[in-house]
């Protein structure tokens, strides 16, 4: 079933690298009681997800703060050494966006948004999509109808629809 507008987000457990290697971030907490945006896309590193996705919430970020929003959190389905390197490398980290990785994508699933494209080498990845949470209850929800898109899950065009 895939998560729709005023869905609670399912709780899951996603990694982060901390100073001491791979931590497990509790989503449901993270959620509770805060304003959240969640952007999902297919892969770290990939072309469209490097040159557009991330950029526009790294553009967009001191916009959503200014609408209540208290984090922008990118996930994908990539273990998280590479959120990490991703996230330094994009500027990300330094924007102060949470890259979290949902290796074995159990989150991507528990929404719905999962794809597999064996040719590119990607299998069960996330469809690029964006979306506002409050307090784990899908306000607004984004989804492109190709992975190689970003228009309307770009972080302009969520900021708007908020």
């Amino acid at each position: 079933m895939t998560i729709s507008e005023g869905s609670k987000l399912p709780g899951a457990s996603l990694l982060r690298m901390g100073d001491a290697g791979p931590e497990a971030v509790d989503l449901a907490a993270k959620l509770a009681g805060r304003k959240v945006v969640i952007f999902g896309l297919p892969g770290a590193y990939t072309g469209v997800c490097t040159t557009a996705h991330v950029p526009s919430f790294i553009r967009t970020k001191d916009k959503f703060a200014a609408k209540g929003v208290d984090e922008i959190i990118c996930v994908s389905v990539n273990d998280p050494f590479v959120m990490k390197a991703w996230g330094e490398a994009t500027g990300a980290d330094a924007a102060g966006i949470t890259m979290l990785g949902d290796a074995q994508a159990e989150f991507t699933k528990a929404i719905g948004l999962e794809f597999s494209a064996p040719p590119a080498g990607l299998i069960d990845r996330s469809k690029r999509y964006a979306l506002y949470a409050e307090d784990g209850v899908v306000k607004v929800l984004q989804v492109e109808d190709s992975p190689g898109q970003c228009s309307i899950s770009g972080g302009e065009a969520l900021l708007d629809a908020i």
